[in-house]
């Protein structure tokens, strides 16, 4: 017999620790926009100190402090400072994700909670689902890309630090993030908040899906902090969507397919292409 409740805390418990790492990853991508604008402005950068000898006021006593040196960074620095390279960023985010996905289904099992609670009956499951979601996911990135052009137009500002650091600058990389990277992302996220939030919830308390979807949707927002102010309002508003559409066509496949489509064609258009809805296309330095 399912155990609902178990299930709910469980559920509630992987949530806020996504919350909490992406807070913990919003701190860095902040410091590190900090950081850039700083040497943008000023074309150098404070080095470590050298831990050199200087003579102080009295003649007679030497004191060791440290003295930072500017100058225009060179090769070498920047690669020291250039912080984790962009394999080891997705593999930490796969890694993160599908650990959080497994420990979800771990407990599901535990719970004995049905598939068909997330949406992934059989019955859920068809070629036709993948086709609805498909084209769900592609005018769901045509809304979302409007969406963002929108906020930034009236000043609403944005970061797309986190994409361009998980952007691939090879093809085998291309194929690691599109192939593996995203599909985790889109998989943990969707079993999370539509599935998890929405659909096990509705199903074992009776509560109206479209208030979970309410829910789920706040809470898919604040995960996305990372992104910046547009970033949370336009990933709240994309998540109400995809939870509607979950809660319409009772299916995660649907969802899965347009939340990865989502992502795939903002890593493709933005970092692969080098093209920007508004200015057109852009020349990356």
């Amino acid at each position: 017999m399912p155990d609902w409740a178990m299930f709910a805390a469980f559920a509630g418990l992987v949530t806020s620790a996504l919350l909490l790492l992406s807070h913990a990853s919003r701190g860095v991508i902040s410091h590190d926009d900090a950081e850039r604008a700083a040497s943008a402005e000023t074309g150098v950068r404070p080095r470590e100190p050298t831990g050199d000898e200087t003579r102080s006021d009295d003649p007679d006593e030497f004191v060791a402090t440290p003295r930072l040196r500017y100058g225009p960074q060179s090769p070498t620095d920047e690669t020291e400072d250039s912080g984790p390279s962009t394999a080891l960023l997705l593999l930490n985010v796969a890694v993160s994700q599908g650990l959080f996905a497994a420990l979800l289904l771990g407990g599901a099992w535990f719970s004995d909670i049905p598939a068909g609670a997330f949406g992934a009956g059989l019955d859920s499951l068809t070629p036709w689902h993948a086709l609805l979601g498909t084209g769900f996911g592609v005018a769901l990135y045509a809304a979302n890309e409007l969406g963002a052009a929108a906020g930034e137009r009236f000043g609403l500002g944005g970061s797309e630090q986190l994409r361009e650091s998980l952007a691939p600058e090879t093809a085998r990389g291309w194929a690691v993030l599109l192939l593996c990277v995203l599909p985790v992302i889109a998989g943990f996220e969707e079993l999370l908040f539509r599935g998890a939030l929405v659909g096990v919830v509705a199903a074992g308390f009776d509560v109206s899906p479209w208030a979970m979807a309410v829910v789920s949707s706040v809470a898919f927002a604040l995960g996305h902090g990372a992104q910046g102010r547009v970033g949370v309002v336009v990933t709240g508003v994309l998540g109400f969507v995809l939870a509607a559409g979950f809660v319409l066509t009772g299916s995660l496949l649907v969802v899965f397919v347009a939340h990865y489509l989502v992502n795939a064609l903002e890593f493709v258009v933005h970092e692969g292409l080098e093209w920007e809805w508004v200015g057109g296309r852009t020349d990356r330095r």
